[in-house]
């Protein structure tokens, strides 16, 4: 029987069968749990040097990993849990802690720290609130992180910090428990009984023993992943922990957290480049840039470009710690706290680092203003904290100083600690000598705008433009009384009545009409309506105004939540001075719109129509006529005078029609009294008409750049496989896929045009569509859908140097891919027509590449643009020479051709705006077409901004 019951013993069946039951048995479990136990106790102690045994540190390693599964096996088991009592009771973390930390061994580290966090895990026997297992937990993870530790791999580390993390997680619920972690040690003297200096105390040499855990998180808050994640919210728990603890408030406000975090953040934005050119990627170029005069700016070793991908990594590395500023002010609770951070941003950062970095700016050095600019309105962009907003806007914008309110019922040992924390401040700052001597109140953001505007360097007024554009969306508050020169709003006088706000609207969308165009135009006002709209409703000025009032009794909303003094309060109603410097800065670049750069133009028409969002600024007198300069004609008829008794109701009713009769008059359409910036968009108007008129082909080239947009808005929402070249050829409405194989190739644009651009202008600067327009009042854009063989009235008149074959077929018909493809025996009849669209696309390319001038403002003739048919489009020919009209008198002519790389432009401009001989700027036809489309753009933005603020607002008087 005893050899039947031991065979049966070994068998494969029987040994798992006694596995599990001995795992079942909590008597079985704890006796296998303390012999590994014991078994690791007796490596470690007859082992001298664990370093340097392999087979020993192997062995403790399979110890400690099974006894990690024991104790994890046992916590999701039922009651009782022996083995995990049993660690409590012997304590057996103590030696576990120490032969992870003289070991030296990651692999044996990686599995202490394991058996850690499963005692963690297991939530009995109060682990977590022993202070025998606080130190032993501590003392290891101080040592294995220390300057003496070995090197952790990535996987150890992500383990180190994550029991961190479910510490704080747990002092975060249950806050009796932070006294095991935190003990404050208010040492005031040294080792050797001399009292400590101030420097040494400043220094925070005294806190780490008090709560080490708390700087084992801040030495990995700068890291990536999931390392630099656990460590940031295992802090912002500590942080948010203070308000139930006034010992470790005070010991925070005393603690070097703020000076570690605001050195931190100097440290992450020195890292950043000092000159900044910005540029896009090639193969992302947007399609925007790539059909205009667009070239990437050169960058050096000392100038960096903006997608570099180091620069990009050192900004979002900057605007991560500067988020994580943030919330550590969104979780801290206490004032105290709050204010010794704020402190040291202010102090260390903006006065140390971010305003001498704005003052000693400039454009004429290779792009630090461009820089400094671009990195202020990214940090303004980054940050919503009304305190962090406040104080760096209050700091540049050098707005006055308030009165500090008294705190209610303050704790008197954190305010002195607080007060002890800022005499150290100042004394650091003395001592290291890095105080500025200019102060904002010399020299602020506000010159600084003001200046660059005037730049000569488009890209640092683009820059400029697009930081302009954020604080007017989303701090205007900040700017109606630094940037902006406000004047009051004086009753319901100032709204302009309903006639005239029909009569704008209708101003505005003719001329967006003048410019022309094949597209549903309806569809796309609606959609910049409904876009109109949403973005006044996120205006943060305009919550208070389209806010429903939930309560009758009670229409006051709350307060603007800022908790440091000086911050502005409530917008008032408030117009726009028409002298305004920064709006006249704005309206001189709109003059030359069709020769700036199309960045500058977006940025541009950007500002202006965040200018007039705010439902608190009127746009009456600066962006409208001012109703109080309307004059009407002696000639409109009004209501008679009521001849009814004035007590009687009749009379009353007669009274508000001939009010609401009065407002409905249209005032007279005179130049006086239009602001300059509806002037400046009537000239712009009337350059379009001018350039339809000395650009040949103009409109058709205009509607062939409006689909070009529509294309590529399409192949990048919709990518398409490269058609080969065998492909049959597709026809003309399904022409949205960019085969070169059989066009040819255009002429390069000087600089390089991105292959992108090259492809769509190869595609729809060609003859290859109807040039019908809708609602043109030019007799040469004649309208047809022609086919093969069409009447040749139905067919645009061609140039008068360049004589056609009258039979051909109009350029509706086939395309040039289906000319091309054509059977041999059907070629030699349609080669006329092949040859001539091959020569209408060169001179599309001739007339795209020439560069043109603005139009005289008034000059009653203008010139048109001189072709040569007979030589073949080149990007580098030399430039027009004078010309000689019919009367033998020589005039220069509008439109210049290409200069390429023989040009002597400015290197401080653009290409699209180089310099003529003359001195006034130039730009080419393409440039200026793209231009027209954003001016377009921009009217029916207008249109729709007017028309939605009149609903939203209640602007328009009626009565």
């Amino acid at each position: 029987m005893d050899f039947w019951s031991r065979l049966i013993a070994h068998t494969p069946l029987a040994s798992a069968t006694s596995s599990k039951d001995a795992a079942r048995d909590p008597v079985r479990r704890r006796q296998r749990f303390e012999k590994e136990y014991s078994q690791l106790l007796h490596i470690w102690r007859n082992t001298s040097n664990i370093a340097r045994d392999v087979d020993a540190a192997e062995n403790l390693e399979i110890r400690l990993q099974e006894l990690s599964n024991i104790l994890a096996d046992e916590s999701r088991r039922p009651l009782p849990h022996p083995c995990i009592t049993f660690s409590a009771v012997k304590q057996i973390y103590v030696p576990i802690a120490k032969i992870a930390t003289t070991s030296y061994n990651e692999w044996i580290i990686k599995e202490a720290v394991t058996f850690f966090a499963t005692l963690i895990e297991s939530e009995e026997e109060a682990f977590v609130e022993n202070e025998a297992f606080s130190a032993s937990l501590t003392n290891l993870l101080i040592r294995i992180t220390g300057a003496n530790s070995i090197r952790l791999g990535a996987e150890t580390e992500v383990r180190v910090v994550e029991i961190a993390f479910n510490i704080t997680t747990k002092i975060r619920l249950e806050p009796h428990i932070l006294p095991a972690w935190f003990k404050s040690h208010q040492h005031e003297s040294g080792q050797d009984g001399k009292p400590k200096d101030e420097r040494e105390k400043f220094a925070g040499k005294t806190q780490k023993q008090d709560f080490p855990l708390f700087y084992l998180l801040m030495d990995y808050i700068h890291h990536e992943g999931k390392v630099g994640d656990f460590a940031r919210t295992g802090l912002l728990y500590i942080i948010e922990s203070a308000s139930n603890s006034a010992e470790l408030e005070q010991w925070i406000v005393e603690s070097d957290l703020s000076t570690l975090m605001a050195t931190g953040l100097g440290a992450l934005y020195s890292q950043l480049s000092r000159k900044l050119v910005i540029d896009h990627p090639p193969q992302d170029l947007p399609p925007v840039l790539a059909l205009s005069d667009y070239q990437h700016p050169s960058s050096t070793f000392e100038i960096v470009s903006s997608c570099s991908p180091d620069f990009k990594l050192h900004l979002d590395t900057f605007l991560a710690h500067l988020l994580f500023w943030q919330d550590v002010l969104n979780h801290c609770r206490s004032t105290e706290v709050k204010s010794t951070l704020l402190e040291h941003f202010q102090v260390i950062f903006l006065q140390q680092l971010l305003y001498p970095s704005l003052l000693e700016s400039s454009d004429v050095d290779g792009g630090s203003s461009v820089a400094v600019l671009t990195y202020l309105r990214r940090i303004l962009e980054a940050l919503d904290h009304p305190d962090m907003i406040n104080l760096i806007l209050h700091y540049l914008l050098a707005l006055p100083d308030a009165e500090m309110p008294k705190p209610s019922k303050p704790e008197a040992a954190i305010s002195a600690a607080r007060k002890r924390k800022s005499m150290d401040l100042a004394t650091m700052m003395a001592a290291s000598k890095i105080a500025s001597e200019y102060t904002p109140l010399l020299f602020n953001l506000v010159d600084l705008i003001q200046s660059c505007l005037k730049s000569k360097n488009q890209q640092t007024v683009c820059v400029t433009l697009q930081l302009l554009a954020v604080i007017l969306k989303r701090h205007h508050r900040y700017a109606i009384i630094t940037l902006l020169h406000t004047e009051g709003v004086h009753g319901s006088s100032s709204q302009r009545t309903r006639g005239a706000h029909e009569q704008e609207v209708e101003f505005l969308t003719v001329l967006a009409g003048s410019v022309g165009g094949q597209d549903n135009f309806d569809e796309i006002y609606d959609n910049i309506v409904k876009d109109t709209m949403t973005r006044l409703e996120a205006h943060p000025c305009s919550l208070r105004l389209v806010a429903p009032k939930v309560s009758i009794n009670n229409h006051k909303l709350p307060a603007i939540p800022d908790s440091l003094p000086g911050a502005p309060r409530d917008v008032p109603h408030h117009s726009l001075s028409p002298e305004d410097p920064l709006l006249n800065s704005l309206l001189d670049l709109l003059e030359t719109f069709f020769v700036n750069p199309v960045e500058t133009n977006l940025s541009l028409t950007e500002t202006i129509v965040d200018m007039a969002v705010c439902g608190y600024i009127t746009m009456e007198g600066w962006l409208l006529r001012s109703p109080q300069r309307y004059s009407f004609g002696e000639d409109d008829e009004l209501l008679p005078e009521p001849t009814l008794d004035p007590s009687s109701d009749s009379f009353t009713e007669a009274q508000k029609l001939k009010a609401i009769e009065r407002c409905r008059r249209r005032p007279l359409w005179q130049a006086s009294s239009l602001p300059r910036v509806l002037n400046i968009l009537e000239d712009l108007a009337d350059q379009v008409a001018s350039f339809k008129g000395s650009i040949p082909r103009f409109e058709e080239l205009l509607q062939q750049r409006r689909e070009a947009f529509q294309t590529a808005d399409t192949i990048v929402q919709n990518p398409l496989p490269v058609r080969p070249a065998t492909a049959t050829a597709t026809p003309v409405s399904e022409r949205s896929s960019f085969d070169k194989s059989s066009r040819p190739t255009s002429p390069a644009r000087p600089g390089g045009l991105e292959s992108f651009a090259q492809r769509l202008l190869s595609e729809l600067s060609t003859p290859t569509r109807s040039s019908g327009t809708r609602g043109r009042k030019n007799s040469r854009a004649t309208t047809s859908a022609g086919t093969p063989g069409g009447t040749p009235s139905s067919r645009p008149e061609p140039p008068k140097q360049f004589p056609m074959n009258h039979q051909s077929p109009t350029r509706g018909g086939l395309s040039r891919e289906n000319q091309q493809q054509e059977t041999p025996g059907s070629g030699e009849r349609q080669g006329p027509v092949a040859s001539q669209a091959a020569a209408f696309a060169a001179v599309d390319q001739s007339i795209l590449l020439r560069k043109v001038k603005l139009p005289a403002k008034e000059s009653d003739v203008v010139e048109s643009i001189p072709l040569d048919f007979g030589k073949k489009p080149a990007a580098a020919e030399e430039s027009a020479e004078t010309s000689v009209d019919e009367e033998g008198h020589e005039s220069t002519p509008k439109v210049e051709e290409q200069q390429g790389d023989n040009d002597a432009a400015d290197p401080t401009q653009t290409p699209s705006e180089t310099a003529t001989p003359d001195g006034e700027k130039a730009a080419s036809v393409s440039h200026v077409l793209t231009n027209t489309i954003i001016f377009q753009a921009f009217l029916l933005e207008l249109a729709a901004l007017v028309q939605v603020r009149a609903g939203m607002f209640s602007e328009v008087r009626f009565i």
